[in-house]
């Protein structure tokens, strides 16, 4: 296969299996309460990344990994927390958009953590990205899920916390599988002092999910492949890829996939102030990614000139 071509299939194998784990995720917040929903959604693909490093490359994290992992640990359970108590409110494209403006909050956790500077163009799109927040809630009179939008950008914003932390941990002795079971597993752990005060589920009771043929839990196991799906094809995408440039298309077709989930299982209607909004926050997501690519491209051409 061709070496340009064999990276993006892989990170497009990757979107997919993202969308269908919010697809999936959608459903199972109608069934599971969010705390318990995201523990199993956190503890099965742990259960499966460790599976695989169990017959593969057994990694292990040294002392130097242990304070990455663990800052990773309580951005995924935040992160994960607030979308799943969001996207119960939200359509699936919304919750979607809004968890995936992680990127435009990265560098200010780098500045408040690091002390890097931030560039003109992350203010212009942050600016954008609270504009398209606007426009989806209405004014203020019409607002009614606010609680909810805020919940999603929160989801943004710890995710964008879980991949600084991922930053350091992918710099440790950890494979890219190892990074991903340890910090699955310590989010769970994470999870278990607010699992006591939280019912396990909404519409089943417990024991009914005993039974290996059980549709809820037969989709909790799905989630977890989808979930471990997306990050080893990534990762390995990444690897095989000859720059971060090359794969950046592709990462929005997971918004595409969400739409065409969205179209084809749930009757939420999008008036125009939403879809004005989604696309101001996915416009930012755009700028964010491909202009500081445009730039590095014209330097490039002054150099040789």
């Amino acid at each position: 296969m061709n070496s340009e071509i064999r990276p993006m299939l892989l990170m497009l194998v990757s979107t997919f299996s993202l969308s269908v784990t919010g697809l999936l995720a959608k459903w199972l917040t109608h069934s599971f309460d969010p705390a318990w929903l995201c523990f199993f959604r956190l503890l099965f693909p742990a259960i499966l990344a460790f599976w695989l490093m169990m017959i593969t490359q057994w990694s292990q994290p040294n002392k130097q990994a242990w304070s990455g992992l663990l800052v990773r640990g309580f951005c995924i359970t935040a992160c994960q927390l607030c979308f799943l108590a969001s996207i119960k409110h939200l359509s699936l494209v919304e919750a979607v958009v809004l968890f995936g403006t992680s990127p435009l909050f990265v560098p200010i956790l780098e500045r408040i953590f690091f002390k890097t500077p931030i560039k003109r163009l992350i203010i212009i799109n942050l600016g954008i990205t609270f504009t398209g927040l606007l426009f989806i809630a209405g004014n203020l009179e019409q607002m009614k899920f606010g609680g909810s939008l805020l919940l999603g950008l929160a989801g943004g914003i710890f995710n964008a916390g879980s991949q600084v932390a991922m930053y350091r941990s992918s710099k440790s002795n950890l494979t890219p599988l190892g990074v991903s079971a340890w910090s699955f597993i310590i989010a769970s752990l994470f999870l278990v002092p607010l699992l006591i005060f939280s019912p396990i589920t909404t519409a089943v009771e417990w024991h009914t999910l005993t039974g290996w043929q059980h549709p809820l839990l037969l989709l909790l196991l799905f989630m977890a492949v989808c979930t471990v799906n997306t990050q080893v094809f990534r990762a390995k995408a990444y690897q095989l890829a000859e720059s971060g440039s090359q794969l950046a298309p592709i990462i929005f077709t997971n918004l595409i996939f969400s739409a065409i989930w969205q179209f084809m299982f749930f009757n939420h209607p999008m008036p125009w102030n939403k879809m004005v909004g989604i696309g101001l926050i996915i416009l930012a997501t755009l700028l964010n990614t491909f202009v500081p690519i445009w730039l590095r491209k014209k330097r490039a051409l002054s150099n040789n000139n």
